[in-house]
């Protein structure tokens, strides 16, 4: 070894960043956080064996996400994890910073004020699970930020599971996509819903969809690009800005253990995952 190459300064370690979410849904997440982090070691976490997680009482849900994220954490040692999911992160996200204190754990909520900032109708609607619906936590963010808005609160027992489908490549039917979204169009005299509030993760999957389907023109709003900032604004404190780093290929992991469907397989292929 020449003197040059002994004091060659050594490369920084990628920061190692979690993206969990009960199925695929958080795949929306991850791509925005991969724009902004593209020399971490990213890691996707997918709870396909307890998917979903909406017919899960309160308790048996924190169970699950603390079950799978002491598996994870054992495993990877995240230095950030983003946990993708609103159920989740409503209900988990408190047990898993008091488990984990040294880990910072970003979660997603249901983008109420920025619909607020943007809605000219007054009129807004919020597309989410039948569980995020119906939690305090939703009602009490329209209580603080949409308290001049007739807000709309559309549960849907359906998109998630059509979201899915649509990922794994199986047929999936306009028809169906337009009976769960039809609630969220409102009208109130000479005024009708101008934002809705994409509260699930999984929703974006479908978004050309939901543009087609529409009765008019709304605008859609996606938290992922939101939770990817609030992730690296949290990584640039600890680690400084995105840089150049050896980082391996994104890693998707399925909790199932079951290999993707083609589509799927061919999905995560075009968003840089390893080969699975």
């Amino acid at each position: 070894m020449s003197d040059a190459e002994s004091i060659r300064p050594m490369t920084p370690a990628a920061a190692k960043i979690l993206v969990f979410d009960s199925g695929l849904g958080g795949l929306t997440v991850f791509t925005e956080v991969a724009k902004l982090r593209s020399h971490a070691a990213l890691f996707y976490c997918a709870d396909d064996a307890g998917f979903p997680y909406g017919p899960l009482s309160d308790e048996a849900l924190v169970a699950r996400v603390m079950e799978v994220m002491e598996k994870r954490v054992a495993e990877l040692a995240p230095d950030l994890v983003v946990v993708a999911c609103n159920t989740a992160a409503t209900l988990a996200l408190p047990h898993l910073r008091a488990r984990w204190p040294q880990i910072p754990f970003v979660g997603t909520v249901p983008a109420i004020k920025p619909a607020a900032e943007h809605s000219r109708s007054r009129l807004i609607s919020v597309l989410a699970t039948p569980g995020t619906v119906a939690r305090d936590y939703t009602r009490g963010l329209i209580a603080s930020f949409a308290g001049d808005c007739e807000v709309t609160l559309v549960g849907s027992p359906r998109l998630a599971r059509l979201a899915e489908d649509f990922m794994r490549g199986a047929a999936v039917f306009e028809e169906a996509i337009a009976r769960e979204i039809a609630p969220c169009f409102v009208t109130r005299d000479d005024a009708r819903t101008d934002v809705v509030v994409l509260a699930c993760t999984h929703y974006p999957l479908l978004l050309d969809y939901f543009r087609r389907l529409s009765p008019w023109p709304v605008e859609w709003i996606d938290p992922a690009p939101a939770i990817a900032r609030q992730a690296d604004r949290l990584l640039a404190e600890r680690f400084g800005p995105d840089r150049e780093a050896e980082a391996p290929k994104p890693r998707a992991i399925f909790t199932s253990g079951a290999r993707p469907e083609p589509a799927l397989a061919a999905a995560l292929t075009r968003m840089g995952f390893s080969p699975a």
